[in-house]
């Protein structure tokens, strides 16, 4: 049988209804081993002609020059394929020469939030906040390493058996962890974090339910009035996503220093200045960590500093920072609840190995913190804030904490004020980040559709 007759038939069985189409086992069988002999055959011959110029051109000035490859390697070949196959080999070749092979679709797919590829023969994909496996495959590990050495290669960092953890990004921003063998037990996985060509806006937050028009109001005060805020959340809740949305706010006059592993925040203010952590090289030297580049930062003259994240030791220097003058730093940290953020804070501060009291620690998160904003994932995929808590200070051993806004199904934006005012507004006042009087006055609670008084 032909090859175009069998990618035929394989086309007839992907159309047919799901009782007439072939098992798992056949679909990766001859027709794909075939298909896929062919693609590297011909990826092979375009690689070894072009040669160098693939690592210095643009991928849009070789897209040509590739194609053009590609027509004559299939002539040679004698290969015997209909125009749609055609019009799909090369779609699949090219992506493989110049983008990311099979995940090129995934990527440029606007519904998709991640991809997750669990080995070679495994491909998921998150849309809506709901998780589903797509058909998508490669046709072997080697291929699945091809793409993951063009990820890394990009931003100048190195995967190995050797060193079988990596942090990278695309070029659109998007977060991108690999994991290799030994330390995967399926294969080769990558988990790519996308992150939107346009980033979501305040606004965009309030339309999405993320939160309520009363709550954009107050945080939008409170970041032009520089307040220091910790945005929380459990992995997945989008506090990436609302740190860049609610760091719009910061004034365009302002000095912005960021600090990330892998740079994903898009502040659009005139005077940002990015700073990235380095891995160390393959002489186990040459390491810059969060805490480095916090540090410097203190030198760089900043009106505000940025933290993508903050994981470990660096947490005391970020404190240290905001209690010295300078005002209205952002961050995000994993936590469960409002108060499980500042114990995170604590247990931070204690593995930078200084010689503090539980005490001293929790004295300098009260007097740094003013406001945690934390986010959660409900089951049907949204990402709403949940709590706005406002660190108040110290009693006895104990950091005091205030709700200002609770999440509450049925109101506006999901969240409901508690009717307690706020201590920072006097600071806000004296910053000219003035509020509505009314914005913090509790409404009546909503039960079933009715109104509970």
């Amino acid at each position: 049988m032909k090859l175009s007759e069998r990618i035929g038939e394989r086309q007839r069985h992907a159309a047919a209804p799901a009782a007439h189409q072939p098992d798992a086992a056949a679909v990766r069988g001859e027709r794909s081993d075939e298909w896929s002999a062919m693609k590297r055959r011909v990826h092979e011959a375009v690689v070894a002609e072009l040669g160098p110029m693939l690592a210095r051109r643009e991928p849009l000035d070789l897209a040509g020059e590739v194609q053009s490859r590609l027509d004559a390697a299939i002539a040679a070949g004698d290969i015997a394929i209909t125009p749609a196959q055609r019009r799909r080999f090369f779609a699949e070749v090219t992506a493989e020469i110049l983008g990311y092979g099979p995940l090129e679709p995934l990527l440029a797919d606007p519904t998709v939030s991640e991809v997750m590829v669990n080995g070679p023969d495994e491909v998921w994909v998150e849309r809506s906040g709901l998780l589903e496996r797509c058909d998508v495959r490669f046709d072997d590990e080697r291929q699945l390493r091809q793409v993951i050495d063009r990820i890394v290669a990009a931003v100048g960092r190195r995967v190995d058996e050797s060193s079988p953890l990596c942090d990278a990004r695309l070029p659109d921003g998007s977060r991108v962890n690999v994991v290799l063998p030994p330390l995967s037990l399926r294969g080769p996985c990558i988990t790519v974090r996308k992150f939107p060509e346009n980033p979501l806006v305040m606004d965009d937050l309030v339309r999405l339910g993320t939160l309520s028009e009363a709550t954009r109001t107050f945080l939008q005060a409170a970041v032009l009035g520089k307040v220091n805020i910790v945005v929380s959340g459990g992995t997945g809740t989008g506090k990436t996503t609302f740190l860049n949305a609610v760091s719009q706010a910061i004034p365009v006059t302002e000095r912005i220093i960021s600090i990330e592993d892998a740079a994903e925040l898009q502040l659009h203010q005139p005077h940002v200045v990015p700073l990235e952590t380095r891995p160390a090289n393959a002489e186990g030297t040459g390491r810059v960590t969060v805490r480095d580049l916090v540090v410097n930062a203190l030198r760089m003259r900043p009106d505000r500093i940025v933290v993508g994240e903050v994981r470990g030791p660096e947490a005391l220097d970020m404190l240290q920072a905001m209690n010295t003058g300078h005002e209205g730093s952002l961050t995000t940290l994993h936590a469960n609840s409002p108060r499980d953020a500042l114990s995170r804070l604590e247990t931070m501060v204690l593995m930078a190995g200084v010689d503090l009291g539980l005490r001293a620690v929790r004295d300098q998160i009260a007097s740094a913190i003013e406001l945690v904003v934390h986010l959660d994932r409900l089951a049907d995929g949204r990402r709403v804030v949940t709590a706005i808590t406002e660190v108040q200070g110290m009693e006895a051993e104990v950091v005091v904490m205030q709700d200002l806004f609770r999440y509450a199904p049925g109101s506006p934006g999901g969240l409901r004020p508690t009717g307690l005012r706020p201590r920072l507004l006097d600071k806000l006042e004296a910053a000219g980040a003035t509020v509505p009087a009314g914005l913090f006055v509790e409404l009546p609670a909503v039960t079933r559709g009715k109104v509970r008084r």
